[in-house]
């Protein structure tokens, strides 16, 4: 798979087909082309978002 794209999985649980988007699509809506399903590609990839998350998690509360 090129490295230009996202892959990300159909929600709709009676198709879950593997889509393969141009990373120009982050933040914006695709089509299923196997279902017509609606899909918001992330804007970001979720490790590096939940990464972050760890990060500023580990700082203690003032």
């Amino acid at each position: 798979m090129p490295e230009d794209t996202v892959r990300l999985m159909c929600p709709n649980l009676t198709c879950r087909k593997i889509l393969a988007v141009p990373k120009s699509a982050r933040g914006k809506t695709v089509r299923c082309r196997s279902c017509g399903t609606n899909i918001r590609v992330p804007s970001a990839p979720a490790i590096a978002k939940a990464a972050f998350e760890d990060k500023k998690s580990d700082k203690p509360a003032a």
